[in-house]
This record gives structure tokens, sequence and C-alpha cells, in this order.
């Protein structure tokens, strides 16, 4: 028997608005303020952003955790031999989305992708977590595996290698920047005529603010 079911779950967003005298000129800045207030209030993972990226017949989308971010972009880290990885190294255009129900709120990012600097990756690593690095080295991410133990027996034997010493980066393993070309923030608003300012990245490294309709 095929299964149907209708989904109609309305919520009528009231709770801010987005005005162009609140917004400012400069989309970093404003990311900076909506992520602080995701943050503040406590709403889970705060930091996820759903990466989409090319492949070579479909696009792919998955969530990632965007670890730092500035006037240059937005940074992740993943295995360099992962889907996603070799996604952007075939096309590194890409586009992100954070998306925070609590405040109403949606901010969609555009751009190309470069790898970070390997200082910065190793900068990085080393603060992860000593099981997390581990991982890094046990995993052949997106590869397929036999099941589950076997992926468990590969991380025990990784243990057994370093032992208490240090665990350097792999090569395999770092980070990527989104350097964004355009940014749109979204701000759920009653009767579905929501707020959307969008920025668009001028030549000489300034924004083009315009205001969308929903």
């Amino acid at each position: 028997m095929e299964a149907s079911r209708s989904v109609d779950n309305r919520i009528d967003y009231s709770k801010q608005a987005l005005l162009e005298a609140d917004a400012g000129e400069d989309p970093i800045v404003l990311f900076a303020r909506w992520l602080k207030d995701a943050e503040d209030d406590g709403i889970p993972e705060p930091h996820a952003m759903s990466l989409a990226t090319m492949g070579s017949l479909t696009i792919s989308c998955r969530i990632v955790l965007l670890r730092f971010f500035d006037r240059n972009g937005f940074v992740f880290y993943t295995n360099h031999n992962s889907r996603k990885a070799m996604d952007i190294e075939r096309d590194p255009r890409a586009a992100a989305t954070f998306f925070w129900p609590q405040h109403e709120r949606q901010i969609r990012i555009e751009g190309r992708v470069a790898v970070v600097d390997s200082g910065t990756s190793d900068g990085y690593f080393a603060s992860r977590p000593r099981e997390s690095r581990i991982g890094a080295w046990s995993s052949d991410q997106s590869r397929p595996v036999e099941n589950r133990e076997q992926l468990e027996e590969r991380y025990s034997r990784w243990i057994e290698r370093f032992g208490e010493g240090e665990i350097p980066r792999p090569l395999h393993w770092g980070g990527y920047r989104i350097e964004p070309v355009r940014i749109e923030f979204w701000q759920g608003r009653p009767n579905r005529l929501h707020d959307r300012l969008a920025y668009e990245k001028l030549n000489d490294g300034g924004w083009l603010r315009t205001r969308l309709q929903p």
C-alpha cells in the first residue's frame, strides 16, 4: 500500500521584523548579530548549515557545522576525499543555508569555495577532542563499509596506534571557506509578507542591498 499524507502546519510568523534601518549595509555584521541571538537564546545547533554542492549528475545537500567566519567567508571542515569535497573540486560553486525556526529567521549564502591554508586547518584540528581527531584518521568518509563492527574496529586500531601520543592532522582532512558573493536574510512576517534583504558583493568589495518581495 502506498503511503500518503497531506501536511499543512501553517504558522503566522510575527515575532520580529527586518527593516533596512536595523539591518545596515554590511551583511557580515548582520550575520554575526543574528548568530549571536541564536547562541544567546540557546537554539539547538545554531552553527548547523545545509551545504549544497554540484555533483557529477545531481546537486547534493547535507548539514555541516560552521566553525569560523569573518569578512573573507564561512569556514567548515571535512575529509578531502568526501563526496562534498569531490564536488567542490569539480565545481567550486556552493550554497549554504541557516534556519533558526525559533526566531523565524533564515540566511542563505552563495559563493565559491576555497581550501583554507594548512596552518589554519592544523590549528583547528588541534583544538578538537582527542576522540574526534582519531575519528578523522579512522574513517574513509563517504566510502562503503561492510558493517558497523568494521568501522569500530578501524577506530580501535587507530587508538592503539596513537596510544598516548600526539595526533597530527591527516593530510586528507582540512578546512574549506565559502567566499560569499550573495547573502540573503529572511525574517518571517504576518500574512506571508516576509522581509527579505539580499546583499550582493560588488567589485570594490562593498555590498549592494536590495529588498525582495516575498
